[in-house]
């Protein structure tokens, strides 16, 4: 067979990245309006009073919500309805299951409705879904029709997500194995992304409302040139050779036998095992999870760890070292969220340059299972409140080396197994062990989530 073709300006890689980027970025900006979500659940005649000439009834601003919260102080928690009380988690609950659900979904539908169809759908349905809640900023609801349109955004935007992300590392699945770091940079950058905008949110003390305005429209704009960038794919000589439906219409333009040979190879019908023999047989998803299983299971472990606390228990800690400083007000966006994301974005990235240790290599579970150390050491931080556990790690600086190493390690070796997963079967089999390695990984999502309930009360 002859090489495959240059990735001329390492298009498709960076197209990947982009697509990556666009699975993320708008729930994490949605997940960074909270407050804003918040303050239009209260009751009309408090934090929803149009602002008049005092600055007492101004709208509420970023800085001043942020700062009641790292301040500690509670006294403001009983005026909470019981729908802000509640929102957080509702929210959670209306992200993972359908997030759980259609990534099971999309292991079955991937072999029924064309990959063109799952990806541009996706990323049009998450657009509209953006566009409307950006108009909504600027329209008046009552509490409890805001509260239950906002949900069903979030089971749209969930639902629409897990195919996109499922469809997109079955994609790559037919690719080289560092064609699928891209996708975890891309997202990885997401989260940094939404890290700055929260900061930059905080420095300037804009209105919520003008605030989640700019993030709703800026993940419009992201979605769309995401979409932009995957219908340029099919231009490119690179992505043709390796995926199906192209391979196709080379097919019957009379391309060389190497591609002939090539579409055998991944034609949904007939295909050739290892030892050269062709077979109609079509293998279940048992057969397949049967050789991805280790690598399934590291990534479902690798996001139970890490959401299971963060940011429930690393949002908690309060600065030891600050006292009225503007670190105070600072220290969790900073050392959590940006740091988090910096780091995790850093440890998916490194994957493009090394992938050790190697697919077939026990040190690679070992190293996942040895991420929850990391349950114990951020609970024994200064996570405020607390009634069980003792604060042995008070000081700044070992909240921030544990998040260091949290970090770093979370989205390094997530990467790994996203990227080895699909290269223990057969060609033929890739797109559909892509599929199975990303509901692995939303099922770690929702296990870690589940998890962060019980963890937060034992701190």
């Amino acid at each position: 067979m002859s090489a495959p073709p240059r990735d001329r300006y390492n298009g498709v890689w960076w197209i990947f990245f982009m697509l990556g980027l666009g699975t993320l970025l708008p729930w994490n900006f949605f997940m960074t309006a909270t407050m804003y979500f918040t303050s239009r659940l209260a009751e009309p005649s408090s934090d929803r009073q149009a602002p008049s000439d005092g600055d007492d009834s101004a709208p509420l601003n970023v800085s001043s919500v942020l700062e009641v919260h790292d301040s500690g102080l509670r006294s403001l928690e009983p005026a909470r309805n019981q729908l802000q009380s509640k929102f957080n988690n509702v929210m959670t609950l209306c992200a993972m299951l359908p997030l759980l659900i259609f990534t099971c979904l999309n292991s079955v539908l991937h072999s029924r409705i064309s990959q063109n169809i799952r990806i541009v759908g996706s990323l049009a349905a998450i657009f509209l879904v953006f566009l409307l809640t950006a108009i909504f900023v600027k329209i008046e609801f009552s509490p409890v029709t805001f509260f239950t349109l906002t949900m069903i955004k979030i089971v749209f935007i969930n639902s629409f997500g897990a195919l996109l992300q499922g469809s997109l590392f079955g994609l790559a699945a037919l690719f080289p194995a560092s064609y699928t770091a891209p996708i975890m940079s891309g997202q990885g950058l997401a989260g940094t992304f939404a890290a700055f905008a929260m900061i930059c949110a905080l420095a300037s003390g804009s209105a919520l409302e003008d605030s989640a305005f700019g993030y709703f429209v800026a993940a419009c704009a992201v979605v769309l040139l995401a979409l932009i960038s995957y219908l340029a794919l099919n231009k490119l000589e690179f992505y043709q050779f390796y995926t199906v439906e192209n391979l196709k219409d080379e097919a019957a333009k009379n391309v060389p036998d190497h591609v002939e040979l090539r579409k055998d190879l991944l034609q949904k019908g007939d295909r050739v095992e290892e030892s050269g023999v062709r077979t109609t047989e079509k293998p279940s998803i048992i057969h397949i999870l049967k050789k991805i299983w280790v690598l399934a299971l590291s990534v479902c472990l690798v996001f139970t760890v890490t959401i299971g606390i963060f940011p429930s228990v690393t949002a908690d800690v309060k600065s030891t070292v600050a006292g009225d400083s503007q670190w105070a007000k600072y220290f969790i966006p900073v050392s959590c969220f940006l740091l988090f994301n910096l780091l995790d974005w850093a440890g998916r990235s490194v994957t493009s340059l090394v992938m050790w240790p190697g697919k077939d290599s026990k040190l690679l579970p070992i190293l996942v299972a040895a991420r929850l150390v990391f349950l114990p050491l951020f609970m024994l931080c200064n996570v405020m409140p607390r009634n069980y556990l003792p604060v042995y790690l008070a000081h700044d600086a070992w909240y921030i080396c544990i998040m260091v190493l949290f970090a770093l390690s979370n989205g390094y070796l997530a990467s790994l197994c996203m990227c080895f997963g699909p290269k223990q079967v057969n060609v033929h089999d890739a797109e559909t062990a892509g599929a199975i390695m990303a509901f692995f990984l939303s099922l770690g999502l929702a296990l870690g989530a589940g998890l962060s309930f019980l963890l937060r009360i034992l701190v």
